[in-house]
């Protein structure tokens, strides 16, 4: 370990676990990015979070939380200190009456359910997947497809997150309701969420039915029942054959005996490796890339209009979806009335219509993409007033919301050639739409200014909030920066992307530097006079004055410790 540190560990001798290793290779889910953190550290206490963020304020070290790293962007890369909570997972509390439960922030979606089915309770939503972590899911806006919910945000009923001081502060809609706020969808860089109470429901089954539909079917539709027919609704469009396979599902009493749809075709191994080669080659041929969406959703859903399935399952189990292979995600929030024009207008420009049909400045020459596009909505409006609406909540502020999602697989690891200019495309007619981009995706054409004008005075609500818990940018990095800070001067622990590679294993390796660190490191080979320990104490002398601004910042916020 780092001298600095082993020296602090000394001094601290406090007798709490310091849980860290070194040689840690962290990757996202879909590989699409790697980073080797200074440390891996798993806490199993409070005790032992607020120690490591006590030692990374004095080793001047970024913190870094990740769970699953399901989200494919460079939000959890580093090179410093990364915490991973998967052994502070435990149940608190759980009150059946209320039907509400307080668990550790590091515990899994599939785990939570599994365990309150115990006592007749289960999670109200879920998106596409449960491995996420509680606070992961939260931090970066997760939701379902459903018009009678909103985020899982929106089921937190109060938080307790540690401050780059030290402190363990709670949170709620009438307590400390601005951080409360903030933290509801805090991109990871407020602090480290340690404890979540979370508004369940009663457990049930699903009973769901999925059909093939004319597009048309869905467009002629839209204003009419589609959303509404059924509490859960989904849609997965095929755009070169203009259908679309519709999910719908209902909650059904737990007595009700569960029924197993027809095997999965791609769900086996056959199909799974059949889609799988069938995509790496169109890498090389794109232009059997219809072909592949006939043939794969047809082998998967029918060949007809009209064919139809159907199951019933546990709710836990029933809203969730297999991710498959490795992809680029891009995933937009625009107002719910704007679909059928955003669908048309892609469709039209993904099947190389005239440019007075979508009216998107670039070409579609010689571009084929991936299919499904993802078809979802959400309605944080209907039961949320501004007073308690997460800052950097993405969906719609008065009303239902779309989510259109650009799905990229990387066969293989391999990235498709397509995809360049196809978000350009998606982007460029999502930004026409009033849309905001999904936090944890690849959006890749969006810049500070836009993320101003889209979230409004939201946004600095939020970042004043960061700026008070977190003044010398202890959870600040790149994707932060660049996003939603002006590119003013970095704050001492802000960790900032050096440089990045091609890795064999597909991906990118990413490098990241502190920005305290670099600054040292500068003043010695500049001036060669001052002794790192003579750096490092003036350093203790800013953390003294970061501290005290933190003590003047907790009391004029009036945050309690635990």
């Amino acid at each position: 370990m780092n001298p600095k540190l082993t020296a602090e560990l000394a001094k601290l001798d406090d007798g709490i676990p310091f849980r860290a290793s070194t040689g840690h290779v962290h990757h996202t889910w879909a590989k699409t990015l790697h980073s080797r953190p200074e440390l891996y550290i798993q806490p199993e206490t409070l005790e032992e979070i607020q120690k490591v963020v006590t030692l990374a304020r004095r080793c001047r070290r970024r913190v870094v939380v990740v769970g699953c790293a399901h989200s494919p962007n460079d939000i959890t890369c580093t090179s410093s200190w990364k915490i991973n909570l998967d052994n502070f997972s435990r149940i608190l509390n759980v009150d059946q009456e209320a039907k509400q439960v307080t668990v550790e922030g590091g515990i899994r979606l599939n785990h939570l359910n599994l365990q309150m089915k115990k006592y007749g309770l289960t999670m109200p939503n879920l998106g596409s997947i449960d491995n996420q972590s509680i606070v992961g899911a939260i931090s970066t806006a997760t939701h379902g497809s459903s018009l009678s919910h909103g985020l899982l945000a929106e089921s937190v009923l109060s938080l307790q997150i540690v401050l780059s001081n030290g402190q363990a502060v709670r949170c709620s809609p009438t307590q400390n309701t601005e951080l409360f706020r903030a933290a509801l969808v805090s991109l990871g860089a407020l602090g480290v969420i340690t404890e979540i109470t979370f508004q369940m429901t009663s457990f049930s089954h699903i009973e769901w039915t999925q059909s093939l539909e004319p597009l048309s079917h869905v467009l002629d539709n839209w204003g009419k029942d589609l959303w509404t027919q059924e509490e859960y609704t989904r849609i997965w469009w095929l755009p070169y054959m203009s259908r679309a396979i519709i999910w719908r599902a209902h909650k059904v009493p737990p007595s009700t005996s569960p029924r197993s749809p027809p095997p999965s075709w791609y769900g086996g191994a056959v199909g799974f490796h059949t889609y799988h080669n069938l995509l790496y080659l169109a890498s090389f041929l794109p232009p059997i890339l219809p072909f592949i969406e006939w043939f794969v959703f047809g082998m998967q859903y029918g060949f007809s209009v009209g064919h139809a399935t159907s199951g019933v399952e546990e709710l836990r189990t029933g809203l969730l979806m297999d991710c498959l292979y490795s992809q680029f995600v891009n995933e937009w929030a625009i107002p719910l009335a704007k679909g059928p024009e955003a669908i048309t207008r892609l469709s039209a420009w993904i099947n190389g219509k005239p440019y007075s049909a979508h009216r998107i400045p670039f070409s579609a020459r010689g571009l084929y993409v991936h299919a499904p596009v993802e078809v979802r909505v959400s309605d944080t409006s209907r039961n949320r007033d501004n007073t308690t609406r997460p800052y950097l909540d993405p969906t719609v502020d008065d009303g239902p919301t779309l989510y259109l999602n650009a799905t990229l697989y990387r066969a293989y690891l391999k990235d498709p050639p397509c995809k360049e200019r196809y978000y350009q495309a998606f982007e460029y007619l999502m930004k026409e739409m009033g849309g905001r981009p999904h936090w944890a995706k690849n959006y890749q054409t969006v810049m500070r200014d836009e993320f101003k004008n889209m979230y409004g005075g939201r946004l600095g609500d939020w970042l004043l909030q960061r700026q008070k818990v977190d003044p010398d940018g202890m959870f600040l990095g790149d994707y932060v920066r660049r996003n939603l800070l002006e590119p003013e001067k970095r704050l001492p622990l802000e960790e900032r992307e050096v440089k990045r590679w091609k890795v064999s294993e597909g991906g990118e390796m990413w490098v990241g530097e502190v920005q305290r660190e670099r600054e040292i490191g500068a003043e010695l080979s500049e001036g060669g006079t001052k002794s790192s320990d003579e750096s490092f104490d003036r350093v203790q002398g800013e953390e003294a004055q970061s501290m005290f601004l933190s003590q003047k910042t907790r009391e004029e916020n009036g945050w309690e410790r635990t």
